[in-house]
């Protein structure tokens, strides 16, 4: 386990260190509540022991902030062991209304301590299994279960979260709209199975786009998301002006070239997508804007052709 063990006295958390390190955990010492307190926000803890006596900031009231820090989710959980000499029955109250669990006295037996060491080892690896899961649910929750993207809510989260950023700091923000051509008309020829295959390629192939132009720092932070039926949308939150022009050609190119056949569109005989790529530098205003801006200019590449992208 990852131990926080928070007393002011240096000497008595030397050996407390050492008794607990002796067990195979590691230990990180705070000798004030202040710097327990920052400690815990900065890296995370399967357990805190906290010793109650100690100037400025006393235990009671350095566990209160703890909690306040944690979410309500069971997995935010550490759980808080306070380590006195003197556990009264006051002591006790006190304790656990401000948030601890358990009491042990400083001069625990060595016995004793290491089964409860044993105790909150297991109820540390539950907490890390119940995290997993969390994160697996919420993940499948923000996914669109057909093609695996980011699903319209997760995106407009996102979307609110980033451009409040870029507006914040003056920075660039660019929106892409894309739109399958005809694809009613593939799904009426082709049937719908096919539609959902159709989908899912081309799903795979923008976000593949996109992973490269990540990793190739163009536009670091780039995701796609299912806007909707056959739309999609990329966010570039911070790019310089005029990548997302790059990125548009890109795209359009790319879904060409998959060569999925689609005898209902037009001329080119293979599915084909349509894009209107909008910027804002800075970003400022409402983020409605850009995104009446990219689909405007989505329907202007509709209406003069087609596997296209019309940016501005």
């Amino acid at each position: 386990m990852k131990i926080l063990l928070v007393d002011d006295s240096r000497a008595i958390a030397m050996v407390t260190c050492a008794r607990l390190e002796s067990f195979g955990h590691e230990v990180k010492h705070a000798i004030n509540g202040q710097l327990a307190i920052d400690l815990f926000q900065s890296e995370p803890f399967d357990l805190i022991l906290m010793d109650i006596e100690m100037p400025g900031m006393n235990g009671f009231e350095t566990t209160t902030r703890i909690r306040a820090l944690e979410g309500q989710e069971p997995w935010a959980w550490t759980p808080i062991i306070f380590v006195t000499a003197t556990d009264t029955d006051s002591n006790l109250v006190t304790a656990i209304e401000a948030g601890g669990d358990d009491f042990i006295a400083k001069t625990v037996p060595e016995n004793v301590l290491q089964a409860k060491m044993k105790a909150m080892a297991r109820i540390a690896a539950l907490r890390a299994r119940l995290s997993l899961a969390n994160n697996k649910l919420q993940d499948q929750a923000n996914r669109d279960g057909l093609t695996g993207l980011l699903n319209r809510r997760a995106m407009d989260m996102q979307v609110d979260r980033l451009w409040e950023q870029a507006v914040a700091a003056g920075k660039p923000f660019s929106l892409l709209m894309v739109d399958i051509d005809n694809f009613k008309k593939y799904n009426d020829h082709y049937g719908h199975l096919a539609g959902d295959e159709c989908l899912r390629a081309v799903a795979v192939c923008l976000g593949q786009c996109i992973q490269q132009v990540n990793d190739d720092l163009t536009a670091p932070g780039a995701f796609v998301a299912r806007y909707g039926g056959e739309e999609f949308s990329v966010i570039i939150p911070d790019a310089p002006p005029g990548v997302h022009a790059g990125v548009a050609a890109s795209l359009v190119e790319a879904v060409a070239a998959l060569a999925i056949p689609h005898e209902k569109n037009g001329d080119y005989g293979v599915v084909t997508i349509s894009l209107g790529a909008a910027c804002l530098d800075p970003a400022v205003g409402q983020i409605k804007v850009l995104f009446r801006q990219a689909d405007e200019l989505l329907y202007k590449a509709k209406g003069v052709g087609r596997n296209r992208a019309e940016v501005a």
